[in-house]
């Protein structure tokens, strides 16, 4: 056996005390000690009432674990311990919430027989300790059992079904409080009128707020309280206000209650009034406060007050929770500052997945993918999971971009993770593949969908009404009455729309009258919906008059519908209804985006009044490119194609990149003005200084040019060099061109070609046509005109109208069914006979008329 070898032995230390004197530390000790051994004494003499004044101390103190093991070492000596110890460690388990072991000491209680159990004040206690910790099934089991019920009890189940979202069993609960003659409190009506608020029956809170009015417990804030949040949360804001008006004190919950109701309804503007209120009297928000006031300043776009929000909020001190630091991002994403919104997220100490949702969908937004895919990154590198905001978050910006690869990966991560059976997730996968152009694969995942509600059927049928495949869309809409479900105003909304995206007006108008016969009242969307396709659909004067109704039908219009009705005013050269317009937008004080500016600059130029479409030109002082190229393309159908071009020049000036447009508009100006240099000069700048080419139409912008100025062989050299073959608008210029200049060879191999591209474009015969007469080759003319015939072509008559008053005239050639014909043409020759007085070349117009 091995042994450690022994060393030399240490020389062992020695502690040198100070010798002390007994009598002088007796002495200056006596008061100590005389207390320390009447301690000791009192525990030998009484050592019962020792432990229990140190199992309430214990149990006061929160120890409830020590306090718990006293009891059981009293119990331990055949001490006989009352049930108000066990009352009071229940108490102590209520206030901790501390289930676990409240569930020993009541396992405690049974094992004493049948003296605790059948204890009323032992019995409530236990019924109030499982309520408070939310224990649903032993609370209700133990309250069945309860011989006697009190107003302590009753409080603890009626908070807990209110707590737990069961709002029809805490007013049931209330109700048979009531029967059994007891009377609920203060305690008891918050949570009765929380329960109302949340299922929104304002009639029953009403009848509870009769009850406080009776009983006297108006004068209590916490209910005064109560009944404005409950009003509030059943949009009765005036009781709400009333209510609040008439509180003698207001405490910060109140003032919260006042602004939340205001939130909740949309009433942002009356949200922010009540904050600054309560800013005036003195009152410290919370981050309730805060929080409601920055989501309003959010709604509101308002900029400042949201400013201010936060910087009150830094102020008083609220800490940077996740609620208020999520109302912060929200507001700043909602103003467009996204830098604000990334440093209020980077000063969060703690973010849950709500916060990460929402600067993931800030970026989305605003169009920054690359950001929200980052911030992903960095989501799951904190092991914070994806949930089903995130993932309908990046499914939307996959839908915004085209951007079909994230999508599928999205919607792969989805299936992987069980996300897929969320409906709002579906929803979001059948969008992002109609958008992009994938409606079989849409048409897949909603076939397969664990759950569809209306949200989903109505998306499914926009996916086929924006694609104009209108019979599917019906199917379906009837397909989801059969499963149950009513449609919508959005329903019909995309009926509407697919109809009018495959041209059929009369469908679309019996669906708008059919909706309000089936109650449907049509919104902001389905008279947008409507104008806008009549408008597009060449109906612009239905447009207008649908406008007018709409109008009468006390709907506000939106962007969307002015521009609508501008577009259909700018078709019909409704000059007076523009005009009506603009002056309805100064007078109703409404936003005009570029959007507006643009169509009402585009109105005034396409009605003839290139003055009022300058006018409002120069007005705006933010001008975009949009209103730039509506300024050229105005000066262009007036032929004032100098002040195209320098308008073009400014355009370079000041920084901005032409577009497709601004080309096609400027080409255009040229070639109406016949500023043929002007034109190629913008041409070769098209090809040497910017990015995009030329496109076909702006190739046959300047064949037109060069073929109205005579310049044949130019116009042909260019068709030769372009790198796609002409179209029929390119040749049908060049043979307009040859039949004012005579080249009729020229004309006749054009028009062989113009057959193959458009074989019944009646058009070409009758320019070749009239070109063979103006050269006096009659035959030929009358021989193509015989052509024409046998081939069943027809000439469009040419058709104009002038408005007086709200009233059009429509007048199309060869047509003399208008009532006052002989009038007009009485006029038209008192006009013939005056410019022949003034020496002016005679014009046939009689024949000009009758043209066909």
């Amino acid at each position: 056996m091995a042994s450690h070898p022994i060393g030399p032995t240490s020389t062992p230390i020695v502690h040198h005390f100070k010798p002390v004197n007994l009598s002088i530390f007796l002495k200056s000790n006596s008061a100590f000690l005389t207390k320390h051994h009447e301690e000791h004494h009192k525990i030998l003499r009484n050592p019962y009432k020792f432990y229990c004044s140190s199992f309430l101390s214990l149990s006061r103190d929160g120890q409830l674990q020590r306090a718990l093991k006293l009891v059981t070492r009293i119990e331990t000596n055949n001490s006989e311990i009352g049930p108000e110890y066990y009352a009071e460690l229940l108490q102590g388990c209520t206030s901790q919430r501390a289930l676990s072991l409240g569930q020993q000491i009541h396992g405690l209680i049974i094992k004493k027989g049948v003296l605790y159990p059948g204890n009323e004040y032992i019995t409530t206690k236990l019924v109030i300790f499982y309520a408070k910790c939310d224990a649903l099934e032993s609370a209700n089991s133990l309250f069945c059992r309860v011989g006697i019920r009190n107003v302590f009890s009753w409080a603890a189940m009626i908070g807990m079904n209110s707590r737990l979202d069961l709002n029809v069993e805490a007013l049931l609960g209330y109700c048979d409080m009531l029967e059994n003659g007891i009377l609920p409190d203060n305690f008891v009506v918050p949570n009765a009128l929380k329960a109302c608020g949340a299922v929104q029956l304002v009639g029953f809170g009403r009848g509870v707020h009769g009850y406080v009015l009776k009983t006297g417990l108006g004068g209590c804030v916490f209910i005064a309280s109560s009944l404005v949040d409950m009003y509030g949360k059943c949009g009765v804001l005036g009781d709400s206000q009333k209510v609040f008006d008439n509180m003698s004190e207001k405490n910060v919950v109140a003032w919260n209650s006042m602004i939340v109701s205001y939130f909740q309804n949309g009433r942002n503007e009356e949200a922010i009034r009540i904050f600054y209120d309560m800013r005036v009297v003195g009152v410290e928000p919370t981050w309730v406060t805060m929080s409601s006031f920055l989501s309003a300043s959010a709604n509101l776009g308002a900029l400042e007050e949201g400013k201010q929000g936060h910087c009150i909020a830094v102020l008083t001190g609220i800490e940077l929770d996740n609620i208020l630091g999520s109302s912060m991002i929200n507001f700043y994403s909602k103003v467009g500052l996204i830098q604000e919104a990334e440093l209020v997220f980077a000063r969060m100490v703690e973010k849950d997945v709500v916060t990460w949702n929402l600067l993931i969908s800030c970026y989305v937004q605003h169009g920054l993918v690359k950001n929200a895919l980052k911030l992903c990154q960095l989501m799951r590198m904190e092991n914070i999971r994806f949930d089903c905001v995130t993932m309908a978050s990046l499914i939307s910006a996959s839908a915004d971009t085209g951007y079909i690869e994230l999508g599928r990966k999205a919607h792969g991560y989805c299936i992987r993770n069980y996300l897929g059976v969320d409906v709002v997730v579906t929803t979001s996968i059948v969008n992002m593949y109609a958008s992009c152009g994938k409606i079989e694969y849409a048409r897949r995942v909603f076939d397969y969908a664990f759950e569809r509600d209306l949200v989903l059927w109505n998306a499914i049928m926009a996916a086929y009404a924006e694609l104009g495949l209108n019979g599917e869309a019906l199917r379906l809409f009837n397909k989801m009455q059969l499963d149950g479900l009513h449609p919508n105003v959005i329903s019909w909304n995309s009926l509407i729309l697919g109809f009018l995206r495959n041209g059929q007006i009369k469908e679309a108008k019996d669906m708008f009258s059919r909706m309000q016969t089936f109650g449907i009242e049509p919104n902001i969307v389905t008279w947008t919906t409507l104008i806008t396709g009549l408008a597009q659909n060449l109906c612009s004067s239905e447009a207008i008059l649908l406008f007018h109704r709409m109008l009468d039908a006390g709907i506000q219009p939106n962007n969307m519908s002015i521009i609508g009705v501008l577009s259909a005013c700018t078709d019909t050269t409704s000059l007076q209804v523009g005009e009506a317009i603009h002056g309805y937008l100064n007078r109703q004080n409404v936003f005009m985006s570029t959007e507006i500016i643009t169509s009402l600059v585009d109105m005034y130029a396409k009605c003839g009044r290139i003055d009022k479409a300058k006018k409002v030109f120069d007005m705006t002082s933010n001008k975009e490119l949009a209103l730039y190229n509506a300024m050229i393309s105005g000066y262009a159908c007036h032929g004032r194609g100098n002040e195209a071009l320098d308008l073009y020049k400014h355009i370079q000036k000041e920084g901005l990149e032409p577009n497709e447009v601004t080309f096609t508009s400027i080409l255009l100006a040229c070639t109406h003005a016949g500023l043929v240099n002007e034109g190629l000069e913008v041409f070769v700048d098209i090809l040497a200084n910017h990015k995009s080419k030329p496109s076909n139409e702006h190739y046959g912008c300047l064949i037109t040019l060069l073929s109205r100025c005579g310049n044949l062989d130019g116009a042909i050299r260019l068709i030769l060099t372009m790198p796609f073959d002409p179209d029929a608008q390119m040749l049908g210029s060049l043979l307009f061109a040859c039949r004012e200049h005579q080249q009729i060879e020229l004309g006749e191999h054009i028009l062989k070609h113009l057959f193959k591209l458009e074989p019944d474009n009646s058009g070409n015969y009758v320019a070749l046509s009239n070109a063979y007469a103006a050269a006096g080759r009659w035959n030929d003319s009358i021989e193509l005109r015989s052509l024409m015939k046998k081939r069943g072509l027809e000439k469009s008559p040419g058709c104009s109208w002038v408005q007086i008053g709200r009233e059009s005239h429509v007048f199309v050639a060869g047509d003399i069914s208008h009532p006052q014909t002989e009038e007009i043409f009485g006029v038209i020759t008192l006009l013939e006979k005056e410019m022949r007085l003034l020496q002016y070349n005679h014009i046939d117009i009689n024949s000009e008329i009758y043209c066909s």
